[in-house]
């Protein structure tokens, strides 16, 4: 995604042009919906997300500092709105078989259906902090960088974030015995 068409189409919706709003949204619809998906693990919410985030971001265009990467700014409000409604619930549900998205994820990485709904439950059952740099960083492809400008944190507290995650991750694989020891 371009940083230079984003500033354009920025600049058009600020100007009032409602098709450069509509070649945003179809822009960033997907990569913000999976980015819910994989924080919230259920595709209603995932889609309420999206449609909250971009309501804001339309809505706050004006604020908007081309300064910074656009897709930086609209993750961190996806981001956002996400942890509100994980923090809104008062436990985790079982993730239906369903849920996941197919187009990416760790089952490319790993082989084997039971790997991956192992390595999903895993993920659905630690802090959403720390899931959020799991997703950011594994399922959304970020820089340390463009992490540290979504979460709002410094560089060094994402990297620790994602270091107790993968920890985290790592051990409830080992006891579940998806992974082996080495």
């Amino acid at each position: 995604m371009s940083e230079d068409a984003d500033c354009t189409l920025v600049r058009r919706c600020r100007e009032g042009d409602r098709r450069a709003c509509g070649e945003l949204v179809l822009r960033y619809q997907k990569p913000v919906y999976n980015a819910a998906l994989r924080l919230l693990r259920n595709p209603d919410d995932a889609r309420d997300v999206a449609q909250t985030a971009f309501m804001k971001v339309f809505e706050h265009l004006a604020d908007y500092d081309p300064r910074y990467k656009f897709y930086s700014w609209i993750y961190r409000i996806a981001v956002n709105e996400a942890l509100d409604t994980l923090g809104s619930r008062k436990s985790f549900e079982e993730i239906p078989d369903d849920a996941a998205d197919e187009a990416a994820g760790p089952d490319r990485l790993l082989e084997g259906e039971q790997t991956t709904r192992a390595i999903e439950d895993a993920l659905s059952r630690i802090k959403p902090e720390l899931r959020s740099v799991i997703v950011l960083r594994h399922f959304m492809h970020l820089s340390y960088q463009d992490m540290s400008d979504i979460l709002q944190l410094p560089e060094k507290t994402v990297k620790s974030r994602l270091y107790d995650a993968r920890q985290l991750l790592r051990s409830a694989l080992l006891q579940r015995g998806t992974v082996s020891h080495g």
